[in-house]
């Protein structure tokens, strides 16, 4: 069967239309949240708690989450996270009902919302190679439909449509998103099961297990470069948001409507990168393509920093945009093809928190340069630390070190072996 006539199944149609209501709710959140702590405070830093709140926990339990994930049965795990953060949602929305909202209940509320993030988007990330045979054929074309939905849902309609719906009363944004959870709950609870989870090992500890994918992470080359990619990019990108809205009003001569505008062509950007992203790794091969949206992101950003006027900010904005759409569609759908369905919930999940980890980096970083020079300055850090990064990955995340990944990993299915918890792949190099 060639790829051009195989289908995705019915039930990532449920999936799909699951993450998508949810990420719509996530988007209305979003707006939200911050505005109604603006209501409450105008203290920066209480803001800046609520907004911190929400990653604390990739920060906090991400690779023991993910431990956790690959020992419970992944669809169950997303129907409950999602159910759970339905009701929560319900307390919020009662306390500005009632008058009694306050900026420690939100925070409180951002925090859960984010655990239950994380066991959702943990499962999800291991479910969908399950669900799809571990094709990765079907795994790019599933994974950039998934990011084109969230793209839109939560960077489009959402973030407007909260902003809108909180003019109607302060418990309406909550409600939506909790009605969001709940649809999203109801369709994942139809999936088809997935396979049962491999039962741990006599007295092995979580810890003992979420260390193991930890290393299986670190001791792979290529799976290290995928991780690399967003960790450092997330350094290069949370310095420039950081002053962005600073450098498009001083630099740039841009007003409040006129950012959203730039915000848009940067979401735009990710839409058609998302949906080239299979073109791409057909037509470069899946290592090549990578480091060439690498290098686009990097040159992007540097477009950026010398932009003299808001259209062509805006352009750089949208390449830039289109690189990191169709990144986030191959270096997932590549994990998931080679990484044993076992483990694939640490591997995630330390992939993720690596990336987490290095967003207040990035932020701070972003703040001492604009401070200590200008406010073009993080830009141009930003690029070279973009470019440097490309150089240092592009070797091990080669079309190479790809295809014998999988090679190894189509030979370890197709022979039936049983998994384990070696850290190391077998055929997979540790070093090149």
């Amino acid at each position: 069967m060639t790829a051009d006539v195989k289908k995705l199944p019915t039930g990532f149609g449920r999936l799909w239309t699951a993450q998508t209501v949810s990420s719509l709710g996530d988007g209305v959140t979003h707006a939200a949240l911050p505005l109604l702590a603006l209501t409450l405070t105008r203290d920066p830093m209480a803001l800046a708690v609520v907004t911190a709140a929400g990653t604390l926990p990739w920060l906090l339990f991400g690779i023991l989450g993910g431990a956790l994930v690959d020992r419970w049965d992944r669809r169950r795990t997303m129907w409950v996270a999602d159910a759970a953060r339905a009701v929560l949602l319900a307390i919020p929305a009662a306390a500005a009902v009632l008058d009694v909202l306050s900026i420690p209940l939100l925070a409180a509320v951002a925090f859960l919302l984010g655990v239950g993030g994380l066991f959702f988007d943990t499962a999800a990330t291991a479910y969908l190679p399950d669900l799809l045979g571990r094709d990765p054929v079907l795994l790019e074309r599933a994974n950039s439909r998934l990011r084109g939905a969230q793209t839109a849902a939560s960077g489009f309609a959402g973030p407007p449509a909260g902003s809108a719906m909180l003019a109607l009363g302060r418990a309406v944004p909550l409600l939506a998103d909790a009605v969001s959870f709940a649809i999203s709950a109801l369709l994942v609870r139809s999936l088809p099961a997935g396979p049962r989870p491999v039962p741990a090992k006599a007295r092995e500890s979580l810890l003992r297990q979420a260390r193991a994918g930890a290393s299986y992470v670190f001791r792979d080359r290529l799976l290290l470069g995928l991780a690399l990619r967003p960790a450092v990019g997330n350094i290069a990108f949370v310095a420039v948001e950081t002053v962005l809205a600073l450098f498009a009003h001083d630099r740039l001569g841009i007003d409040t409507f006129g950012f959203g505008l730039l915000l848009t062509a940067e979401a735009t950007g990710g839409l058609l990168g998302a949906g080239i992203a299979s073109f791409l790794g057909r037509r470069l091969g899946t290592g090549t393509a990578l480091t060439c949206t690498a290098a686009v992101e990097g040159l992007a950003v540097l477009g950026l920093a010398t932009a003299q006027n808001p259209y062509v900010a805006g352009f750089a904005l949208a390449v830039c945009g289109a690189g990191m759409g169709a990144t986030m569609v191959l270096a997932p759908s590549l994990r998931q093809a080679i990484v044993p369905a076992h483990l694939m919930g640490r591997v995630a999940s330390t992939s993720r928190m690596l990336a987490m980890c290095a967003a207040p980096f990035g932020a701070f970083f972003g703040g001492w340069l604009a401070t200590a020079y200008d406010v073009r300055t993080p830009l141009y850090a930003a690029s070279g630390l973009l470019l440097a990064m490309t150089a240092v990955t592009a070797t091990m995340t080669s079309n190479r070190r790809v295809e014998a990944a999988l090679s190894a990993a189509a030979e370890a299915g197709s022979a039936g072996d049983p998994e384990s918890e070696d850290p190391v792949r077998a055929g997979a190099p540790e070093s090149s």
